[in-house]
């Protein structure tokens, strides 16, 4: 039998993202819309000559390090090349395969990494829900998220978006939204489970199809903090969304709220010292296999659609439908 295919639009698949973030957010629907809202009316405060600079994205975008970057081609789109990354070499590699309707990577590049500071704020949303109070969250991330501002800025952001154009390749990236279907994933799997040690924890996520296969890569599951003997306490999820990584003044403000484990990406030798002097149990899931089980939640439902997926860059595909 003779495979279906089917098409969508740049357009659809970019709705099609926003709306399984949003559905996935640990945010509310009324949190974001009340986020939007607040755009919407900052806008209308606005003169005509800041207007005009204005990136009208944000009244209907929550995550701005996602979206469109390059619309060479108004055409169909039947075929991807998905990677965690999508830079030069994918984008050649596209160009080199002759067939690739859009090239569409997970990692922010172009005016969405100009961005990723953006979509931190939903990193003290995230920490309000476990029990910090949301004045300490914010004030405790404020001086991160310009850190992370100032730290992309001289980023040559724009040059994987050129060569697309050039090339005439459509080309997009799809983040946060990814990270928190991931997010949103595990979170059910770890409560589901009633977890009591961080042993079980480890289990767990070495069972997940995406993480099973990165330990074939020796880039699998691992503790950073604690003893697989210790018990778990409360988990937080505090590090697989929300743009990149937090402030490491947060973990003193963790344990205070009765946080015993954290469940991550990745962390940085600053960020593991401070785990550590509070007391924290940390398990790091994994980087790019996190990044794989999100994007593999929404290219699903491309796939159900008819769209036939190309994976590269790291993606460990995995479907489940």
């Amino acid at each position: 039998m003779t495979k279906k295919t089917s098409t969508m639009t740049m357009e659809q698949i970019y709705d099609l993202a926003i709306k399984m973030g949003v559905k996935a957010d640990f945010r509310s629907d009324k949190d974001i819309e009340d986020l939007l809202k607040r755009e919407e009316e900052n806008y209308n405060k606005l003169d005509k000559e800041k207007r005009e600079d204005y990136n009208k994205d944000r009244l209907i975008n929550p995550y701005l390090d996602s979206g469109i970057l390059n619309l060479s081609l108004n055409k169909p789109v039947k075929k991807i090349l998905v990677g965690i990354d999508a830079d030069e070499a994918e984008i050649l590699l596209a160009d080199r395969l002759g067939d690739i309707d859009l090239v569409l990577g997970h990692h922010p590049i172009g005016k969405n990494l100009a961005n990723l500071d953006s979509v931190m704020h939903l990193q003290a949303d995230i920490l309000n829900q476990y029990g910090v109070p949301i004045n300490i969250a914010e004030g405790v991330l404020r001086e991160r998220i310009s850190e992370v501002s100032r730290g992309v800025s001289p980023i040559n952001h724009n040059r994987p978006v050129d060569i697309a154009k050039i090339l005439k390749i459509n080309l997009m990236n799809i983040h946060t939204p990814c990270d928190n279907l991931a997010a949103k994933f595990l979170d059910n799997k770890i409560k589901k489970a009633k977890i009591k040690y961080v042993a079980d924890l480890l289990k767990l996520l070495k069972s997940i199809p995406e993480y099973k296969e990165a330990i074939k890569n020796g880039a699998g599951p691992c503790l950073f903090s604690g003893t697989e003997g210790s018990r778990v306490g409360k988990i937080a999820l505090i590090e697989i969304t929300g743009g990149t990584e937090g402030s490491a003044k947060m973990y003193e403000k963790i344990a205070q709220a009765g946080i015993g484990t954290i469940v991550g990406m990745h962390m940085s030798e600053e960020h593991k010292k401070e785990a550590e002097k509070n007391n924290l149990n940390v398990v790091i899931a994994g980087h790019i296999s996190s990044d794989s089980l999100g994007v593999n939640l929404f290219l699903d439902e491309l796939e159900k659609k008819g769209i036939e997926i190309v994976p590269c860059s790291g993606l460990i595909r995995v479907k489940r439908f």
